[in-house]
C-alpha cells in the first residue's frame, strides 16, 4: 500500500489562505452529518488534521458538542482558534497529527477529517480510532467534487505545477493513479466498514483572485512549496487564468460530500 511520507510543515503558510479562499462546507451537509450520527450536545468530536479549524468550529456552533482541533502546523491551530473565537464557541486546539492518537484524547464520538485523510498512514489511523470511537460513533470524511466550471481552469494548474513545483505535482499524480486506494477501500478494510455518503450541491460564482488564493491554499502550490519561483508561478498563473476568462468570472458547480463510516 501507498503512503504519502508524513510531513508535519506540509501546509505551512497556507492558513489565510484557506480561510479566505476555501469553499466551506455548507452548513446543511454539518447539520445532515450530526443528525445521521445521532451527535447530541455536549458528545466530543475530533476534527483531525483540521487546519484552520472550520469543521470543528462548524460542529462546536450546530450541536454544541465538544470539540478538539488537532493539526501539525501551529498556524493552522492558531487560526483555529480566532475563528473560535470570532464563532463564539469553545473548542479545544491540540498540536498533534494521526500518529498521536492516544488515549489522553478521550472517547469520541465522531473523528471528522476534511481532506486531510490522504496524508495519514491510513489503516494505522483507522485501527487508532477504533480504540477511541464510542460505540455507536463513526469515521467521517469529507471532501468536495468538482462538477462542472465554466470556463474549466484546473488543466492550467495542472501544467503550471508540473513545471514549477514538479516533486509536489508527482505527489498529485501518485494519489490518482491505480496504485492508490481509495478511501472507501480502506475504510471497507477497516472495523468502519458501514459506509453512507451524504451530498449538497452548490452553485458559486467565483473571480480569478478567488481562484489563485484557492491555489496557493494547496499543498502543492503554496507560497512555502513554490519558495522563489512563487511570483513567476503567479504572474503566469494570471496571465493564463485572464486569457482563458476575460471577464474574470469563474462559474463552479461543486458537491460538498460527508462520507460516514460506522461500524457493523
Amino acid at each position: 500500500m501507498i503512503t504519502v511520507p508524513f510531513n508535519a510543515r506540509r501546509f505551512q503558510s497556507t492558513a489565510a489562505y484557506y480561510l479566505r479562499y476555501r469553499i466551506p462546507y455548507p452548513d446543511t451537509l454539518i447539520a445532515r452529518v450530526a443528525e445521521r450520527s445521532g451527535l447530541k450536545a455536549g458528545d466530543h468530536v475530533l476534527d483531525l488534521g483540521c487546519g484552520p479549524g472550520q469543521l470543528g468550529i462548524a460542529f462546536a456552533r450546530l450541536e454544541g458538542a465538544t470539540v478538539t482541533a488537532m493539526d501539525p502546523e501551529p498556524e493552522m491551530l492558531a487560526a483555529a482558534e480566532e475563528g473560535a473565537s470570532s464563532a463564539g464557541v469553545e473548542i479545544t486546539v491540540r498540536q498533534g497529527s494521526s500518529y498521536d492518537l492516544g488515549p489522553d484524547i478521550g472517547k469520541l464520538h465522531l473523528c471528522v477529517m476534511g481532506r486531510s485523510f490522504h496524508w495519514m498512514d491510513r489503516p494505522a489511523t483507522l485501527a487508532a480510532l477504533d480504540r477511541l470511537i464510542e460505540p455507536g460513533g463513526a469515521v467521517v470524511l469529507f471532501h468536495d467534487r468538482q462538477v462542472l466550471a465554466t470556463p474549466d481552469w484546473r488543466s492550467i494548474v495542472d501544467k503550471l505545477t508540473e513545471t514549477f513545483a514538479p516533486e509536489r505535482h508527482e505527489e498529485r499524480l501518485l494519489r490518482k493513479s491505480k496504485a492508490w486506494a481509495p478511501h472507501e477501500a480502506m475504510l471497507l478494510a477497516s472495523p468502519f466498514r458501514n459506509l453512507e455518503r451524504i451530498g449538497i450541491v452548490n452553485q458559486y460564482q467565483r473571480d480569478i483572485e478567488d481562484i489563485v488564493g484557492r491555489i496557493f491554499s494547496m499543498s502543492s502550490t503554496s507560497p512555502q512549496a513554490l519558495g522563489d519561483k512563487l511570483a513567476d508561478f503567479e504572474a503566469a498563473l494570471r496571465a493564463e487564468l485572464l486569457e482563458l476568462a476575460p471577464d474574470g468570472k469563474i462559474m463552479e458547480i461543486v458537491e460538498s460530500q460527508g462520507l460516514l463510516a460506522f461500524r457493523n
